[in-house]
């Protein structure tokens, strides 16, 4: 039976990524950790960096497998570099070094953000990376060679997917660059308005989370067999413009208004791809998105004012 340690399991998507691995794994073989204090059972308090605190967790509760989840986006890398290398290389390391020692499965996600100014727009999956324009972009492909040459290398079956921008609902995003879509869709239902840090045209490869979390778990549960590529698998949901997602909106919320007013975020943007070519996702391990803008948009604002109806009847209780 597997035994699952999630590390970073209280971020955006860690938090819907466990209830997932719960309902098909069982509660008391999912055990969640974070920088962060949280009351929850089957939960410990783990900061990353530290190899020894993480090898003692996987003793205790006997870990199988890991979903390795703890990062640095890309903002926040650019403003504390030395911080985004130490989480997101260094802890890295840690869990591949200990995956070579107790034979563990690993889960580590990289992002769109490997890629960089001189990949084509169309970016498929054997393609320039050059990553150099964020320090977080630097330690996801560095992490991607590094996941690599640990399966080449001492055999450990470590598994990635390279994010595009997830969207969702039901925790908003901190400040990442393609986090203008959810909090476009949240504002248009909260405030009816929303001013965009993107330029209108800017195309980016975006992901509802429903299909990530999916997509995560697919590709751990597929057999090794299939698992052509130990760098990352390209993967997306759909692609689109901050202009064509207003275009959504506004087909179920007439009154909303968007401006653009691009910031430091640009910069980060139109140096990433507009559409990320998944063809080995789906020929190796059965990769189909079930959503795409339309959908995802109509689930968001359904989701989001089910949470605003479940907050005001509670104050009200």
């Amino acid at each position: 039976m597997e035994k699952i340690l999630v590390i970073g399991a209280l971020g955006q998507i860690g938090s819907e990524l466990v209830p997932a691995l719960r309902a098909k794994h069982g509660a008391e073989n999912v055990i969640t950790s974070d920088n962060k204090e949280h009351k929850e059972h089957h939960f410990r308090f783990l900061d990353a960096t530290k190899k020894a605190d993480i090898e003692g967790i996987i003793k205790d509760e006997k870990i199988t497998t890991i979903y390795h989840l703890a990062g640095i986006i890309s903002k926040k890398g650019e403003q504390e570099p030395l911080l985004a290398r130490d989480v997101n290389l260094g802890s890295l390391f840690n869990v591949l070094d200990l995956a070579r020692e107790y034979q563990l499965r690993i889960f580590w996600p990289s992002s769109i953000a490997a890629f960089g100014k001189t990949t084509p727009k169309s970016a498929a999956q054997h393609t320039i990376t050059e990553p150099v324009e964020t320090f977080y972009g630097a330690t996801k492909i560095a992490g991607e060679l590094f996941c690599a040459n640990y399966h080449r290398k001492f055999g450990v079956d470590v598994r990635s997917l390279r994010y595009p921008g997830i969207i969702s609902y039901k925790q908003l995003p901190l400040g990442g660059t393609t986090d203008y879509a959810a909090w476009m869709i949240h504002d248009a239902v909260t405030k009816g308005s929303f001013d965009c840090f993107l330029r209108e045209d800017t195309r980016l490869p975006l992901m509802y989370m429903d299909d990530c979390v999916r997509a995560t778990i697919e590709l751990m549960d597929a057999d090794a067999s299939k698992i052509n590529i130990r760098t990352s698998y390209n993967i997306q949901g759909f692609s689109c413009s901050p202009k064509e997602l207003e275009w959504q909106i506004k087909k179920l919320i007439p009154g909303f208004t968007a401006t653009y007013t691009p910031d430091d975020h640009q910069d980060i943007a139109d140096n990433w791809p507009s559409y990320v070519i998944d063809d080995d996702a789906r020929k190796d391990w059965g990769w189909r998105p079930q959503f795409d803008i339309r959908t995802m948009t109509v689930a968001m604002i359904d989701g989001i004012r089910k949470q605003l109806e479940s907050s005001a009847e509670k104050i009200v209780r």
